[in-house]
């Protein structure tokens, strides 16, 4: 007797049911990708029980007539796909046929629906994999489907779903995917008969993410969603790196209207956002990828969650260029915000760094460009009211020459040398300093002064801004490596004194194995004998960071590779860490020149918003804000 035999039909739709309906969200999922492949402009969902009671989606888009009603009942029945090269260019979200036949055994499934131009409707009820009945009805135009009672006959599937505040909470977030994948849609959602989402068609994009997020997220463009350059293209609206996000707040996918998950796009976006995002921070917000359909394979997942690129290497090279640019965009704006319109209509290109993998040429990244001539500094008031004569910025001194604080414990200094005479207010405590507004304006800045010797205090016509000067100058050096390594090698400067340092053995060998590398950057080093080595010459721009400590920094980094994104990164993380080690530190006391120096370079530079390593630079206390504090209309 054969042991192999064929199952049941009903029990083959429940095992693909298993696959396919996971929860009540998967159900509202493959409705609304049917209710979006039939041309719907307005969706209605609503939910009862968190989706086990009743799930009920209506919506007006082509509809069916009972020929079709009774095929879609059938596995493997779609009006998708007919042929085998339709199956290597899909460009509708659903395709397999096997959702509604799933859904139909495991729930209690009514669908009602009428075509256009048809007089009447057809309504077909199947309980749990059966055909109860089928019969002519008045209906509005579209397609509306009633689940019941879902996992009714499997109760171990139902033991299985979380609360009902879960699987409601499963479903909103399907909802909202789809609500950003399709805004062309209006889309409403009702909880228990309560309507807790509404999404009208007119809405932007960016207006339908600012609804959805939890809380209000400064957000930055990328690309153009109204752009209609053909595919590939990307677009969509990130929440600005300095942004305190929710702890809800996420990075949402899409290909070409479908909601994905995929790591290289996810990854993309990060290396896009390299300098500007804190370790330990994830981008937040959208982004959609529009491509050729023939270039993406959907059919890799049985909820249909992932994806595979033909060609994800161009993919992820298209989808880190453009956060970059909007990122390059993002830095006039707020140079325009903190300098003056002035500083925001320059003409300068913004260059893209070099930090990405060799690309196709429709793809490379734009060259590096040349740092504008320095421009002199605007002719600034005295105290009486005289003009000075116009003078060029003067540098930052060398690191490690800046005056230490004279008051202990830092406070708010006056950027002067000389600061006015406060009145006499009684005794003051050892952390206080008096202050001085001299009468300098600067790039439409007007310099206060320093808080703590870390921060300098600025007003503009915005309010008062405060900039990191440490973060500041750490994000400046940092560019100034950059540059140097892109072109040749790091300038070098000769010790005076050689310095010979004892390596380990892993060390010495990395030293071996990376000298080109560390010589490009500037180190002039010689074997010594063993596993010595002697110290000549350090990156100039170091300064006077202890080359012993900086070259040990640079091998930890070597020796903490892992994967080729790791490698990939190296390279500016060794650069941060020269940067951070060079920059002014906290605690140390600029004077007005100093200042003025540093505020001019960030009025030069294309990158200057955030440090290296994801800090923000800057911060403006609008006047409104300011006034509200003291209650004053």
């Amino acid at each position: 007797m054969a042991k192999i035999h064929i199952l049941p039909e009903h029990l083959a739709n429940q095992i693909a049911a298993g696959e396919v309906i996971e929860r009540p969200a998967s159900v509202v999922k493959e409705l609304l990708e049917n209710s979006l492949d039939a041309g719907a402009t307005r969706i209605e969902i609503e939910i009862e029980g968190g989706g086990i009671r009743l799930i009920r989606v209506i919506d007006n888009g082509e509809g069916m007539d009972e020929d079709d009603v009774l095929l879609c009942l059938e596995r493997h029945g779609t009006s998708k796909i007919r042929e085998d090269r339709d199956l290597a260019a899909i460009a509708t979200l659903g395709f397999r046929g096997e959702a509604l036949p799933s859904i139909g055994s495991v729930s209690h499934m009514t669908i009602t629906s009428r075509p256009a131009g048809a007089d009447l409707g057809t309504e077909a009820v199947v309980a749990y994999g059966k055909l109860v009945k089928i019969h002519a009805i008045g209906a509005a135009q579209g397609t509306r489907f009633e689940v019941a009672h879902l996992f009714g006959n499997t109760p171990a599937r139902r033991k299985f779903l979380r609360t009902v505040r879960t699987e409601q909470a499963h479903i909103e977030e399907v909802v909202k995917n789809y609500a950003l994948g399709s805004p062309e849609t209006t889309i409403v959602l009702r909880v228990d008969g309560r309507e807790i989402l509404h999404l009208d068609r007119t809405l932007s994009l960016q207006q339908r993410l600012a609804r959805l997020m939890p809380a209000a997220v400064p957000l930055l463009g990328v690309g153009d969603p109204d752009a209609g350059t053909p595919p590939p293209r990307v677009f969509g609206y990130l929440a600005l790196p300095e942004a305190t996000l929710p702890a809800a707040a996420r990075l949402r996918l899409f290909v070409n209207g479908r909601a994905v998950r995929d790591r290289m796009m996810t990854h993309a976006v990060i290396e896009g956002l390299r300098g500007f995002l804190m370790k330990g921070r994830n981008p937040a917000g959208m982004i959609h990828l529009i491509v050729a359909a023939a270039e993406v394979d959907v059919n890799v997942h049985p909820a249909k969650h992932e994806v595979r690129f033909r060609h994800s290497r161009d993919i992820h090279l298209l989808i880190s260029e453009a956060v970059a640019r909007a990122m390059g965009h993002y830095q006039q704006e707020v140079q325009g915000r903190i300098f003056g319109p002035a500083q925001a209509r320059r003409t300068t290109p913004i260059p893209l760094d070099s930090r990405s993998v060799a690309a196709p040429p429709s793809l490379a990244a734009a060259p590096l460009e040349k740092d504008d001539p320095p421009r002199p500094l605007p002719r600034a008031r005295t105290a009486a009211g005289s003009d000075q004569a116009d003078r060029p910025a003067p540098p930052l001194p060398a690191p490690g020459t800046y005056r230490p604080a004279s008051v202990a414990g830092g406070g708010l200094a006056a950027a002067e040398p000389e600061p006015v005479a406060a009145p006499d207010l009684g005794a003051r405590s050892p952390r206080q300093t008096s202050l001085a507004v001299p009468d300098r304006q600067h790039h439409g800045m007007q310099v206060i002064g320093q808080l703590d010797d870390l921060y300098i205090l600025c007003q503009n016509d915005e309010g008062l801004v405060l900039i990191d000067q440490h973060a500041a100058h750490e994000r400046l050096l940092f560019e100034d490596l950059r540059r140097q390594y892109s072109g040749d090698r790091i300038a070098s400067q000769n010790l005076l004194f050689p310095l010979t340092i004892e390596l380990s053995l892993f060390q010495a060998r990395l030293v071996e194995q990376h000298l080109p590398e560390l010589q490009r950057m500037g180190f002039a080093l010689r074997h010594f004998g063993g596993n010595a080595y002697v110290i000549s010459g350090v990156p100039a721009l170091a300064g006077q960071c202890p080359p012993q400590e900086l070259l040990l920094d640079m091998l930890e980094q070597f020796g903490s590779e892992s994967g080729q994104s790791e490698r990939e990164n190296r390279i500016d993380r060794i650069l941060a860490t020269m940067a951070c080690r060079a920059a002014v530190k906290a605690g140390a006391r600029l004077s007005i020149e100093e200042i003025e120096a540093l505020l001019e370079r960030m009025a030069r530079a294309d990158l200057f918003s955030h440090c290296p390593h994801g800090r923000p630079v800057w911060k403006t206390i609008s006047r409104t804000e300011i006034r509200k504090w003291f209650h004053r209309a």
